[in-house]
């Protein structure tokens, strides 16, 4: 088992050490107003920051900072609430993206980037998904952006034309390793495109945003409701996959990753000077009260990867993570874990497809109520 201590570093700033980037999973103005931002950067190591539809939400209606903006974008009678938000949401991104510049300078392009998402109403439209991902990227106009587009079926297809023309992409909602597979297939193809057409290679980067947590919710779920019922054999199947699954899934994940990295397919676009395309673990604050508040960014910690996280897990595993590479540790254990799933009578299969039908509803639903705060002035003027 590896580790990295020295007194100068604390367990965030460790984790860079050890290969892995540490991101910020929340955006809201006062982080790059007040400083925060760039102190995160420099005292923590932070080295990104993702966004989502449901963190815009909760920093626009509970962020009196937004009032000036909201009061004056408004008054225009030519935008409607979508037009404020996306105003509103590039204003903060392009913010964003400056304070991460040096971060992107330093490393040659390999951190330093915030992301913003097409919006969820688009997952299940491959056309409307690349031209709102062509939009918002001419639309905030930084190198360090990256365009999040969901890794649905019909995302796919939008993530390699997207890559192929020379945008960056962050693919969210990955929960199945045959999914991933897919993507990073999309990945490699759209780089030889966007290269075919004369593109340069070392500008791009991309991340699929594999979640965690929320799958040992679901499959946690199932299990206590198979244990009103099993037998006592089936009760030591089922306890032993409780609190597994997740981290299980997410090793197995890295080590095709690693396949993919090794491939001679891979190899030739890498001496071209292409970045490979690492793997981002979203979802990593503990739903469970009873796991460790730190356990997803402890046991999945290796190289070429990244982890983005809430400010509350930012500041748990600052004052008590324990950093070590761990995203190898127990990877056949890993692969009996998941077998053990059809054993239990839990399809894998339906426990992703429902976590991404979720997940899309869920940005869906919270985009209805950020919209909706945002034009309720307009509406109570109308009544």
């Amino acid at each position: 088992m590896s580790s990295v201590k020295t007194a100068e570093m604390n367990a965030l700033q460790e984790l860079s050490a050890l290969g892995q980037s540490i991101w910020l999973d929340y955006i809201r103005r006062n982080l790059t107003t007040g400083g925060e931002l760039k102190r995160l950067i420099d005292e923590d190591g932070v080295k990104g920051m993702t966004s989502n539809p449901s963190i815009f939400e909760k920093a626009i209606v509970g962020g009196a900072e937004y009032a000036g903006d909201l009061d004056r974008l408004r008054t225009q009678p030519d935008m409607d609430a979508m037009a404020i938000y996306e105003a509103i949401a590039i204003k903060d991104i392009q913010a964003a993206a400056d304070v991460l510049r040096p971060v992107y300078d330093e490393t040659k392009g390999r951190d330093g980037y915030v992301s913003m998402e097409v919006s969820p109403y688009l997952a299940g439209e491959t056309e409307s998904s690349l031209r709102e991902a062509r939009r918002l990227w001419k639309a905030v106009n930084r190198p360090n952006l990256m365009i999040k587009i969901p890794g649905t079926v019909e995302g796919v297809p939008a993530i390699r034309q997207a890559l192929s023309e020379g945008i960056n992409i962050n693919i969210t909602l990955l929960f199945a390793q045959e999914r991933y597979e897919q993507v990073a297939e999309a990945f490699i193809q759209g780089l030889e495109e966007f290269a075919a057409r004369g593109g340069d290679l070392k500008q791009m980067a991309s991340v699929a945003s594999f979640f965690v947590s929320r799958i040992d919710t679901l499959v946690d779920s199932i299990v206590e409701q198979k244990l009103k019922k099993a037998s006592e054999s089936e009760k030591a199947l089922l306890e032993s996959i409780e609190g597994q699954v997740a981290i299980a899934n997410a090793r197995l994940t890295y080590q095709k990753y690693k396949e993919i990295v090794a491939s001679p397919r891979w190899k030739a676009l890498a001496a071209k000077g292409a970045r490979v395309q690492r793997l981002l673990w979203a979802s990593t604050s503990t739903k469970n009260p009873k796991y460790r508040d730190v356990l997803y960014v402890e046991e999945l910690i290796g190289p070429d990867t990244v982890n983005t996280v809430p400010t509350n897990t930012l500041e748990a595993f600052r004052d008590h993570g324990r950093p070590r590479l761990s995203l190898e540790e127990d990877v056949d254990k890993a692969a009996r874990v998941m077998e053990s799933l059809p054993k239990a009578g839990i399809s894998m299969k339906d426990v992703t497809e429902k976590l991404v039908d979720d997940g899309v509803r869920l940005f869906a639903e919270a985009f209805d109520k950020l919209l909706a705060a945002v034009d309720q002035p307009r509406v109570q003027r109308a009544t």
